[in-house]
């Protein structure tokens, strides 16, 4: 009955699993006809089904969410977007001054 971890199953899988045990069917049973690595499985899926419905059973994606995209230029309004632009162009001639002074530097 041992079959290798990481293994994914379908969400439709899971619920007919899931279903079946609900009816009365054993874990144990169901994990060896599914080849599921163990019963604890099933009973897992089982628990996420009861607490939050079918839905539970979807695959969920992994890693860290993704950050919300930054509104597109248009739906910033036109004051705050030239006070970036502004601020930028001040960071930009900082560095330059900075950047000019070092090269003058160099060449003493």
């Amino acid at each position: 009955m041992a079959k290798p971890t990481n293994q994914s199953y379908s969400f439709d899988f899971k619920l007919a699993l899931v279903e079946r045990f609900i009816a009365g069917e054993t874990a144990t049973d169901l994990a060896t006809e599914a080849e599921l690595s163990s019963p604890r499985l099933l009973e897992k899926w089982v628990r996420a089904y009861r607490r939050a419905g079918p839905d539970a059973l979807r695959p969920k994606r992994k890693g860290r969410p993704k950050k919300p995209d930054a509104p597109p230029p248009t739906e910033i309004p036109e004051l705050e977007r030239l006070r970036q632009e502004n601020e930028r162009l001040r960071a930009e001639v900082a560095y330059l001054g900075k950047l000019r002074a070092l090269r003058a530097q160099e060449r003493r």
